[in-house]
C-alpha cells in the first residue's frame, strides 16, 4: 500500500532532518511544548498528524502502524529527504521501527520517547476493557493517563489532556490503533539492528518506563541507550519538554 501526504509542519532549518510520530492520544499539537526548545538552527523536524487524528482527522484508513510509518515516509518523500531521523512518542515509537524495516537505508537513528515497543505491550483482561472502553468513555482516558503519569498531575492539567485527546482523535481511529500497537509483534524482525537507538523513559511511567525499555528494547537493539527523566512520566514532551529537547539534541549531535 502506498503511504499518504499527511498534514505536517516544519520547524526548523537544519541540516539533521527528523520525522516527528506522535502518541495514541494526541495529534501532532502535543510537541508544541517541545519545538519551543528544539534546536532549529542545528535540525529540520517535521510534526505529521496520523489519519485519525488532528488536521487528519477525516482520513480514512487501516490505522495500523504499518501504514503510519507507509504514510510518514510518504511525507518524507514529498518533502525530499533522503535520510532522516525518527522520533516517535508511544505508539509513535512503534511505528518508527517499522519504517526502519520498510526503509532501513533511509533511519539514520530513532529516538523513543516512553516508546512502545516491537513486541507491543500485553494487557490483562482488566487493562485491555479500560484501554478499549476509552474510546467512549471520556473517564477510561482520564484514568489511563493519571496512571501513567504517577497519579501527580492536578485535574485541570488532565482534564485538559482528556479534552485534547477527544477534540483531536476520531473514535474510529483511536480505537483501530490499540489494536495494532498493543497485540502485533515483530521484535524478531528487529532483533540485532544496529542502528542507533535513544530511549527516552519517564521515571514515573510505570507502563514504558526504564523497567520495560531495559526487557525489550535495550536488548533487540544493540546500539540503543536509555536516559530516564526524573519530571516526567509518560508524557514527556508535554511534562518535562526542555529536557526532553536538550536529550535529543545531545542525541543528535553524536
Amino acid at each position: 500500500m502506498a503511504g499518504q501526504i499527511l498534514p505536517h509542519d516544519m520547524h526548523g532549518t537544519g541540516p539533521h532532518r527528523v520525522i516527528v510520530l506522535h502518541n495514541w492520544f494526541a495529534d501532532r499539537s502535543s510537541f508544541d511544548a517541545f519545538r519551543e526548545h528544539a534546536d532549529a538552527d542545528a535540525h529540520s523536524y517535521a510534526f505529521l498528524d496520523c489519519r485519525g487524528y488532528g488536521e487528519a482527522i477525516d482520513a480514512d484508513g487501516a490505522y495500523t502502524m504499518e501504514e503510519v510509518a507507509e504514510d510518514a515516509l510518504a511525507v518524507a518523500d514529498h518533502l525530499g529527504w533522503d535520510d532522516f531521523s525518527v522520533l516517535g512518542h508511544s505508539m509513535g515509537g512503534k511505528a518508527a521501527q517499522w519504517m526502519l524495516l520498510q526503509a532501513p537505508e533511509r533511519i539514520r537513528s530513532i529516538i523513543g520517547v516512553a516508546p512502545v515497543p516491537a513486541a507491543g505491550f500485553p494487557l490483562d483482561d482488566a487493562a485491555w476493557e479500560l484501554f478499549t472502553g476509552a474510546a467512549d468513555e471520556p473517564g477510561n482516558r482520564r484514568v489511563i493517563i493519571d496512571n501513567t503519569t504517577g497519579g501527580r498531575h492536578p485535574d485541570d492539567w488532565l482534564d485538559a489532556m482528556v479534552r485534547r485527546s477527544l477534540s483531536r482523535s476520531s473514535k474510529t481511529a483511536f480505537r483501530a490503533y490499540l489494536d495494532s500497537w498493543s497485540r502485533t509483534d515483530f521484535h524478531e524482525r528487529v532483533k540485532g539492528n544496529t542502528t542507533p537507538v535513544l530511549l527516552v523513559a519517564g521515571a514515573h511511567d510505570p507502563a514504558l518506563g526504564a523497567a520495560t525499555m531495559e526487557a525489550t528494547w535495550l536488548q533487540w537493539y544493540p546500539n540503543a541507550r536509555l536516559e530516564v527523566l526524573d519530571g516526567a512520566g509518560h508524557y514527556a514532551p508535554e511534562e518535562t519538554p526542555a529536557e526532553l529537547a536538550t536529550a535529543v539534541a545531545r542525541f543528535l549531535a553524536n
